[in-house]
């Protein structure tokens, strides 16, 4: 069990950090959305959405040097937080955030919406930052399908939707034995159904889907 503290990481963790100085407090903010309309008699109406995503906001310092409250055994330099906090911004792609408490724990995907930084007067090379992550849904298109009920009534559903993974896709694949770009598209990008994609962006024709060497190194959507 992790300790009290605030855990980042990216890429199913092949990458991450935690908090090298506790934040003070983190900051929780959620709602409903809605639109108001004014009436012609009767002032105005507010006509309540969808709710917002939740955003956490929390405040603390990347040291340059080892202080007796710091909690992490691993202590990177303030620039490789930074460094590595930017380029997980850059790439669009959720990152995992986990808090560990003392009365609740947050473990969610999210995004990082503000990141802001500064030097610490009199304290050459700290760094102090605030953070606002933003929680993050994945969202996928479903097929509908449709099933027929005793007495011949059709009925539409729409499929389970998959388990998402925060694993990011890489963008060429090498063929094994046994491959097919329909088996890529199932075990690589989570749906069989995108082996079309990968034909199309690599300008198979069927004859060669079928004839796809070991070793060929083929582009993925």
């Amino acid at each position: 069990m992790a300790d009290y503290g605030v855990y980042l990481s990216y890429n199913n963790q092949e990458e991450g950090f935690r908090l090298p100085i506790n934040s003070e407090s983190i900051e929780a903010t959620s709602g409903v959305e809605g639109k108001t309309y004014s009436l012609v008699k009767g002032g105005e109406i507010s006509v309540p959405k969808d709710a917002k995503l939740t955003e956490y906001t929390f405040s603390s310092t990347f040291p340059a040097q080892r202080y007796p409250f710091c909690v992490d055994t691993v202590l990177l330099e303030p620039q490789r937080y930074i460094d590595l906090i930017e380029k997980w911004m850059g790439t669009r792609h959720p990152i995992r955030f986990v808090f560990v408490g003392s009365t609740f724990d947050i473990n969610i995907p999210a995004t990082i919406s503000n990141f802001t930084y500064r030097e610490v007067a009199g304290s050459p090379g700290d760094i102090e930052f605030d953070m606002t992550l933003t929680k993050y849904v994945f969202y996928a298109a479903r097929r509908v399908i449709v099933q027929t009920k005793a007495g011949g009534e059709k009925v539409a559903a729409a499929e389970k939707p998959k388990r998402a993974s925060e694993k990011q896709t890489p963008k060429t694949y090498k063929l094994k034995p046994g491959d097919s770009l329909w088996k890529i598209a199932k075990n690589v990008l989570g749906d069989e159904r995108r082996a079309k994609e990968i034909q199309k962006l690599n300008g198979f024709t069927d004859a060669q889907v079928k004839k796809l060497k070991n070793g060929t190194t083929i582009k993925l959507p």
